[in-house]
Order: C-alpha cells, then structure tokens, then sequence
C-alpha cells in the first residue's frame, strides 16, 4: 500500500517525519522536494480563475455573502 507522509529534511539530510507517530519501516521510498513556501498549483491556477472570478457576473451572484456597504 502506498502512503505519503509529510517530513522535514535537516541540514545534515536526515528525514524527520512531522507527525511523530510515525515510524519510517524499513525499505524504499520515493521522496519529493518541495520548494519553500510556494503554492505551485494555487499560483497556476490563479490567472485562470481571474478571469471568471472578475465578472460581473460574478459579483453578483456572490454579493449576497458581502458585508452591506454604508
């Protein structure tokens, strides 16, 4: 069965999995490097997302959720 967990990598390239409940069993494993902070399929997707978000349309279908405007 496959699993993901997540982990930090130290300076020294230890893996430490950040629940700590977890024990790594012996065998392999393939690991994915993260890039720091970034959102990579949320920044994809923005531009995309922008155009439908900016309508009109859209402001109003949705304004019955905003605050009233004094």
């Amino acid at each position: 069965m496959l699993q993901t967990i997540e982990v930090e990598i130290d300076a020294s390239g230890q893996v430490h999995p950040l629940e700590p409940l977890i024990r790594l069993p012996p065998g392999r494993a393939l690991l994915t490097l993260l890039d720091g902070q970034t959102n990579e399929p949320a920044l994809l997707a923005e531009a995309a997302l922008a155009e439908d978000w900016l309508k009109p349309e859209e402001d109003e279908a949705w304004g019955h959720l905003q605050p009233a405007k004094s």
